[in-house]
């Protein structure tokens, strides 16, 4: 779960850390004082796109931390793959610390666990951790695709889904190579025989790799060989044949200086640079002289090298390329060449599209089955949480829609239909559903698909809006219920919700040096009483309000008593099952 959150100046907040409990946390404040920037600095420090406006003004640099606490059932998982990706978990095993900086010239960096990390990495970390319904969920409800996803990242289906497009993908590239296979006719046997007319010429010739170079480097050996030896014998001859040769002169130098330097010490080091001299050149005559033994100037193998780089350039000024490219150019037309040898054996092609088909449409079928019986299942669960939202008699139907092809979703389209009240016929969720409703159902399905959710935290960023009274208790309840399980996260407007979170969060804003600050304080229950109280009667508040807010919370206390016991009672009663 998430343990504590550090931000420095990011946006209106100058500093601020915040300490985290387990259950449900809710935060609120007026319009506009800030509450969403700490769900926005969660969303970069989980790995979202960063922005240099997102930089306090006046400040250099944002930076946010967020410590987790890994738990035993989801530490395992993690742990591996911490692991493989380089960062392991802190010496306690259970602590993970994601990092996020954002500079003003818009360079971002990413850190886990204090190692730079990846964007990617952060993001696949952060998914394992933290799952955020923003408070435009309700509108994703209305397309196809998010409704399959929900519908198949409840029942755990993604796995398969993942397998079925892969799947897809392949059968179609092999469907496509087929059609090319018989469409392209002689147009292909032509470019076949090329092709190996091409790979004949060039097997014959056989360069190889780093053979040019070495020919090049060779023929100037061969093609240079008089000029080479006259070179090194007259600096043999000046170097030490000479009567007056560089070595006999040196060597009378040292001998000299040596001398001097037993009279006088300070020369002992030019002496010892004379000596070394001595010995360098005396090894150089001796290697020009060991170079002139081996040195071969066989005009025969001289012939066979020019005739060699005659016949590569030949070749290579034909094929339009450079004679170093023509190992390269043999390994491309060979493997040109066996493509096309099995693009054209349409038969085979026809038997790899059979057996891709028959593999595709045994994952999908899988798939199928596994949907309806989850559809079935989530169906029941949200028809009955809508009973508890002021939908009496309304229900969700969750269809799969037959396709006349497969897709590489599958082999249906997944449509949620809903019926407002009893006696009506289920119709898209986008023909029927008012806001309202929509809001209601999104949170409805998004509170029963997070029960079986292996994330252990959940941001719900004003999901609530757009309902209140009895509804808004109800919506208190369910987040309240789901805090027992996960550790619960809740922006809200609305005080049916507050009143039901174990932890109270409030956001302010203030103006601190002509600059405006965004803060955060936890609130006792003196002060939650005061902030459900402005949030039931707004700018002014009265004993009335203030009564009407010590009931709700009195309320919320009794509940969480009668909740927790239960869910105990439930756990040990599952414990003690055969």
């Amino acid at each position: 779960m998430l343990q504590t959150i550090l931000l420095r100046d990011f946006v209106i907040v100058d500093q601020l850390e915040l300490d985290f409990s387990s259950g449900f946390t809710v935060l609120t404040g007026e319009t506009g004082a800030g509450k969403s920037i700490l769900l926005d600095a969660l969303s970069l420090v989980l790995g979202e796109r960063a922005d240099s406006s997102q930089i306090r003004e006046g400040s250099n640099r944002a930076e946010i931390s967020a410590l987790f606490r890994i738990e035993s059932e989801q530490a395992k998982s993690l742990s591996q793959w911490l692991d493989e990706q380089g960062f392991p978990l802190e010496d306690d095993g259970q602590s993970l610390l994601l990092k996020r900086t954002v500079e003003t010239n818009g360079r971002s960096r990413a850190f886990i666990n204090g190692r730079i990390a990846t964007l990617t990495q952060l993001r696949e970390a952060g998914d394992q951790l933290v799952d955020i319904h923003g408070q435009h969920a309700h509108q994703l409800l209305l397309k196809g695709g998010a409704q399959r996803e929900l519908l198949d990242r409840h029942a755990g289906l993604l796995p398969l889904a993942t397998e079925v497009a892969q799947a897809f993908k392949s059968l179609v590239n092999s469907r496509r190579r087929l059609q090319q296979a018989e469409n392209a006719g002689q147009d292909i046997e032509r470019e076949r025989e090329h092709l190996k007319w091409q790979l004949e010429e060039l097997n014959e010739l056989s360069p190889q790799e780093g053979e040019w170079i070495n020919l090049q480097s060779e023929h100037a050996r061969l093609a240079n060989g008089a000029k080479l030896i006259g070179g090194c014998q007259e600096s043999i001859e000046i170097l030490s044949k000479a009567d007056n040769s560089l070595e006999s002169t040196l060597s009378k130098i040292s001998s000299n200086i040596r001398s001097l330097a037993e009279l006088d010490p300070s020369l002992s080091d030019v002496s010892q640079s004379f000596e070394s001299a001595t010995i360098q050149l005396d090894e150089a005559i001796h290697g020009l002289n060991r170079y002139l033994q081996k040195l071969d100037l066989d005009p025969t193998r001289l012939a066979q090298v020019e005739e060699r780089m005659q016949a590569i350039h030949t070749v290579a000024r034909k094929y339009r390329t450079e004679p170093e490219a023509l190992v390269q150019l043999l390994q491309e037309t060979s493997a040109r060449l066996d493509a096309l040898t099995a693009s054209q054996n349409i038969e085979a092609l026809r038997q790899q599209v059979q057996q891709e088909e028959s593999i595709y449409l045994k994952l999908a079928k899988q798939l199928s089955q596994k949907r309806s019986k989850a559809a079935m299942e989530l169906s029941h669960l949200v028809t009955k949480a809508m009973q508890e939202l002021s939908m009496a008699g309304g229900c969700l139907e969750i269809a799969l829609v037959p396709l006349n092809e497969g897709a590489s979703y599958g082999l249906e389209q997944i449509e949620f239909l809903v019926a407002g009240h009893a006696g009506s016929t289920p119709r898209s969720l986008a023909k029927v559903a008012s806001g309202g409703e929509l809001a209601r159902i999104s949170l409805a399905i998004s509170v029963i698909t997070s029960k079986a959710s292996l994330t252990p935290t959940l941001i719900f960023d004003e999901v609530d809006a757009g309902i209140g009274g009895a509804v808004a208790e109800t919506v208190g309840k369910l987040l309240h219920q789901l805090g027992l399980s996960h550790q619960i996260l809740c922006v809200t407007h609305l005080p049916q919700v507050a009143a039901q979170g174990n932890q109270h969060f409030k956001v302010n804003k203030s103006q601190n040096d002509k600059k405006t600050v965004s803060q955060v304080q936890i609130l006792g229950h003196t002060e939650r009483v005061e902030e459900v109280a402005r949030m039931l009667g707004g700018t002014t508040i009265t004993e009335t309000t203030r009564r009407h807010a010590r009931e709700l919370l009195e309320q919320n206390s009794i509940l969480s008593v009668i909740s927790k016991a239960n869910t105990e009672i439930s756990v040990n009663q599952r414990q003690k099952a055969p």
